[in-house]
């Protein structure tokens, strides 16, 4: 196997199981898939497409319910293990800076990030027409709405883990007012989370058949002596709709627009039931993954389906190896993403 170190603090309570005999997959799947079902809350129908971080001696997370109106917002909520989960019934109350109420009128697909000393929760909402919303916390118990850093329309915003030139680094894809039948990876630089410009193309959509339609940022990249590995989906469209698969990259260490490497293969795909039916079939998305420094394990948080969430399992060693073998980044991949 090839080298390469995770550079991330130790996580020994990481839910973990070791791969199966036999299994020739890049991941492999919880044995008790999916951790998240149906009607979870009262009020709420489905949990899927969220986040989670670890957080004192257990986890947090942020999770889009979607509410029996059909309106998605986002819950907290906390778990000792990472797989079993206690949720607020009530859906998180955002303020302003001023610690008035400010919510979205609507906000799902979260992601949970700790850059420094602060955890920042980011999605999609309305701001006439989706885009991306970011809250900041340092306790999980206020969270204060920040500015909107992208005009609509935009969608799938991921931060890095750390500032990198100075400055704060996020990941989203533009998009359209609809349900987007287009979109590739740009990166924005901030250096205070209000005002955001540097954007640069990382990775569009190319011969690779199961994301040939869109792809769009997962789960917050993940820092390795290699580079950011970077767990991401592609989308394809068949005659029986949209397939969301994940996918894997390695991204320069310091000009993330730059793609060293990028997987040919999808590394989880609909397969299971959980995963190939549900409100909306045959979607995996990746939001969260969370990483042992010690033992380079790293567990994929993922939503099935639009109905639950799933967990999938691999190793930095592994990961790194597949992309390796089925690398075909393009010379635009590795271009630094200005024109």
């Amino acid at each position: 196997m090839s080298e390469i170190k995770l550079i991330a603090p130790a996580l020994p309570n990481i839910p973990w199981e070791d791969m199966p005999e036999g299994c020739a997959a890049p991941m492999w799947r919880h044995s008790k898939n999916p951790i998240i079902r149906r009607n979870p809350l009262p009020d709420v129908a489905r949990i899927f497409n969220s986040a989670v971080i670890p957080y004192r001696d257990g986890f947090v997370g942020v999770f889009r319910g979607e509410q029996c109106d059909g309106i998605p917002h986002i819950y907290l909520g906390r778990s000792a293990d990472g797989l079993n989960w206690q949720f607020d019934e009530e859906k998180i109350k955002f303020t302003d800076k001023r610690g008035e109420p400010f919510q979205p009128v609507y906000a799902y697909d979260p992601r949970l990030i700790k850059v420094e000393d602060e955890y920042f929760a980011v999605w999609c909402q309305d701001m006439f027409g989706p885009t991306i919303g970011i809250a900041k916390t340092s306790d999980f118990t206020s969270f204060t709405r920040l500015e909107n850093p992208m005009l609509p329309y935009n969608r799938n915003a991921v931060l890095f883990p750390r500032k990198i030139g100075g400055n704060y680094v996020m990941l989203s894809r533009p998009c359209d007012n609809g349900h987007t039948a287009f979109g590739d990876i740009f990166v924005s630089e901030s250096p205070d989370m209000e005002f955001w410009g540097r954007h640069r193309h990382v990775m569009g959509r190319n011969g690779n058949w199961w994301e040939n339609l869109k792809i769009g940022g997962g789960a917050a990249p993940i820092e390795t002596d290699k580079g950011w590995l970077l767990f991401y989906h592609g989308v394809v469209n068949t005659c029986n709709g949209y397939v969301y698969s994940v996918g894997a990259a390695i991204l320069d260490i310091d000009e993330p627009s730059r793609v060293l490497h990028r997987c040919s293969r999808y590394i989880l795909t609909p397969e299971e039931n959980y995963e190939t039916t549900g409100f909306v079939p045959n979607v995996t998305f990746p939001c969260a993954a969370l990483c042992d420094g010690e033992t380079g394990r790293i567990a994929l948080y993922y939503g099935c389906a639009d109905t639950y969430v799933g967990v999938a399992y691999t190793t930095a060693e592994r990961i790194y190896d597949y992309i390796l073998k089925y690398d075909n980044a393009s010379e635009e991949d590795k271009e630094l993403g200005r024109r």
